[in-house]
């Protein structure tokens, strides 16, 4: 329906917004350097913002520091409407359906790619990237005539091009990324190369010698003539570039032949060769979109590496049914072509909630804290490496995340639904791993949500260094059906967690397998005795509706997550009292018209340990209460219970128009810590920010 004239008028009239002033407190954001003199001048460090898009989550790999392995790689490279969309909202967004990737298992480097001059990643893809062992590269891009411009001042002596790959290697090492992807489209003068080398060669050195195990990749574009011509292979025209960093990022519009000659050109560092695929296909050998693995099996069959451009042609184009089955399809097709990269878990402690950063609602400890719409990339827990099938049946088990269902931790689960007979068992691969254990025990924690007889165990298989396999089964009823099939069948004990929500049960064991390597993880869906389905169906009954019912042959549960740490480890926090927490940029606007009496408070909040000392936390959860006056004055009961606000990934938390409503006496901010293991602080033990309104 239209508006009115008057409407229109008035709307066309208003002001334009003001422009963007880094330096004012607002909502975090990510956001590019578009200009030469802003990245001379460093004022990206003067930002409001800057503190906020640090990545605070190290590369999670034993050989985080080393070069990549000596196989063919891929490279993936994230270019979608210009960038920084929902993924620029540092404390996270309101989108549940906003663009994410999980099959971080199939590549070993993410590339945040925009058309602004310096593309810094936003903190999100880092953090999850790093989690899962993949490198994150930033992008350095001239182009068109403004391009030339930049170049002109960038390469005008050896001493200004070494001056700017300094200044690139600072963001990299304070913004905790791992070096740049260099693409320099435009047409440069002869007498600009030397001074080009200059640059690749000295950002490449710098960013060694400050972030051990980085990499500068360059993009085949201008030739070491001058001329912008994609050669679309490793040549004599862009070898002398490949020969001063550590790959390079071949243009998509190669011939069939072109990655084995590339193989001859670049000799023993075949595997720094990336032959692009633009996935949506614009002049892409096969094709790109569906056919991507046309391309991905020559380029395995020569001994090359590749870099997959713009995966998110899945999400852009709507591919059907939905975004979930498409991306799960398409990554299925890479991963049959090219073969898994990562394996995890590596290291302890290892823990997943299967989120993959956005849902409907948001739980905490088997606690839900959020009933509303969510996006944050950088809440994604250790994704699942869940195997697609496009054939199952209603007869056999679906297995699915599942943003809809009540979730543990995070917002999401890993759902198992449809049928299965008397005595028979399911598996579903959930991580391939590669741990070593030592001589302490491993301790497993698991929650599990279940209807009727519905059971869900943990099949872990190990390796000793004589390649001797052995499996292990953590079931919660020993049942006869199992010891055939498995070396070991260990009983789980039902931990009570007062809080959390009805219907969950948590399950945990100890395990001890000195000298060999944790290589498999598997759900396995089995179905309990009659004597034990009663109890157990009375137990979900006493907390859950279960207007549901399913018949004896249907299967349903939900695993809500998993957490591995060496037994005995102290999962213990720091005790309030040792933090220092204070508020910063304490600002107070009028509150809403429907709100008599209510202001909006916005403010910084930060913390940090008093002794120093730098522990290893996940991330820390938000939450606000609000004080009463009692008859004396003091503050008193609470107005409601604590609310949840959000998640923060470093010491700091920006709070924007929270409302406040009249006979509000203080404001308490509560800090909960969470630990790497998956455990959080309790509320009352939590570090806290207390605000005396009145004192504003």
């Amino acid at each position: 329906m239209s508006k009115p004239t008057s409407d229109l008028e008035n709307q066309f009239s208003a002001p334009s917004p003001p422009p963007f002033d880094p330096t004012q407190p607002a909502v975090p954001i990510s956001y590019p350097i578009k200009t030469l003199e802003e990245l001379e001048s460093r004022s990206y460090f003067e930002s409001f913002h800057y503190p906020f898009n640090k990545a605070s989550v190290a590369l999670q790999s034993a050989s985080s520091s080393l070069p990549l392995p000596n196989r063919p790689r891929v490279i993936v490279c994230h270019d979608m409407v210009g960038g920084y969309g929902d993924d620029r909202w540092v404390q996270g967004g309101t989108n549940s359906n906003a663009y994410a990737i999980w099959h971080w298992y199939l590549m070993d480097v993410f590339i945040y790619f925009s058309h602004s001059l310096v593309t810094l990643p936003p903190p999100c893809w880092t953090n999850t990237a790093h989690r899962h062992g993949v490198k994150v590269l930033g992008t350095f891009i001239t182009e068109w005539d403004e391009g030339k411009l930049i170049c002109n001042k960038l390469l005008s002596t050896k001493e200004s091009a070494q001056k700017y790959a300094e200044c690139l290697t600072e963001l990299a090492v304070a913004l905790g990324f791992d070096g740049w992807l260099i693409n320099m489209e435009i047409e440069l003068k002869s007498s600009q190369i030397p001074n080009l080398k200059v640059f690749v060669s000295h950002l490449t050195q710098t960013m060694h010698s400050s972030v051990p195990g980085s990499l500068v990749i360059w993009y085949d574009s201008v030739t070491t003539d001058g001329k912008l011509d994609w050669q679309n292979q490793l040549n004599e025209k862009n070898k002398p570039f490949f020969d001063i960093c550590d790959g390079i990022f071949v243009n998509y519009t190669w011939k069939k032949n072109y990655p084995m000659l590339s193989a001859d050109v670049a000799g023993d560092r075949k595997y720094d060769v990336y032959m692009g695929i633009d996935v949506f296909g614009r002049g892409s050998f096969g094709g790109g979109q569906w056919n991507t693995s046309v391309a991905l099996d020559v380029l395995k069959k020569d001994g090359v590496s590749t870099a997959i451009f713009a995966p998110g042609w899945i999400y852009q184009t709507n591919q059907p049914p939905n975004f979930q089955i498409a991306q799960n399809h398409w990554w299925a097709l890479v991963e049959k072509s090219w073969g898994i990269a990562q394996n995890y878990p590596k290291v302890l402690p290892f823990y997943s909630n299967f989120d993959q950063g956005h849902g409907y609602h948001f739980s905490v400890d088997g606690e839900q804290v959020s009933d509303g719409p969510w996006c944050n990339i950088s809440s994604q827990g250790f994704q699942p490496f869940l195997e697609y099938t496009d054939n199952s049946t209603p007869d056999s088990i679906q297995v699915h995340i599942d943003f809809r269902e009540a979730s543990y931790s995070g917002g999401g689960n890993i759902t198992f639904k449809g049928k299965l007979e008397d005595n028979a068992i399911f598996t579903a691969r959930l991580f391939q791993g590669d741990l070593l254990l030592g001589d302490l025990p491993l301790h497993f924690t698991y929650s599990v949500k279940s209807e009727n007889n519905s059971q869900l165990g943990l099949c872990l298989n190990f390796s000793s260094a004589l390649k001797e396999i052995k499996s292990v089964l953590l079931v919660s009823q020993n049942l006869n059906q199992f010891s055939r099939k498995f070396n070991k069948v260990i009983m789980t004990r039902q931990l009570e967690k007062p809080g959390t929500s009805p219907g969950w049960v948590i399950q945990e064991s100890n395990i001890s397998m000195s000298g060999y390597r944790l290589t498999e993880i598997h759900a396995l869906c089995y179905q309990s005795e009659p004597e034990f389905d009663e109890r157990r169906q009375n137990s979900f009954s006493e907390g859950q509706d279960n207007s549901c019912t399913q018949n004896p042959t249907d299967y349903y549960a939900v695993l809500g997550h998993i957490s591995i740490e060496t037994f005995g480890h102290n999962s213990g926090f720091p005790p309030s009292d040792l933090w220092l927490v204070e508020g910063q940029y304490i600002n107070w606007t009028t509150g809403s018209k429907g709100s008599k009496g209510s202001k909006n408070l916005s403010l910084k909040i930060t913390w940090k340990l008093k002794d120093g000392n730098d522990y290893a936390f996940r991330n820390y959860n938000i939450y606000v209460e609000k004080l009463a006056e009692d008859a004396l004055g003091h503050p008193g009961a609470t107005l409601g219970v604590h609310e949840y606000l959000g998640v923060a990934q470093v010491e700091a938390f920006y709070v924007s128009d929270l409302e406040v409503p009249s006979g509000t006496s203080n404001i308490k901010f509560i800090i909960q810590v969470s630990g790497v293991g998956g455990s959080s602080q309790k509320l009352t033990e939590s570090p806290v920010f207390l605000l005396d309104t009145e004192a504003w």
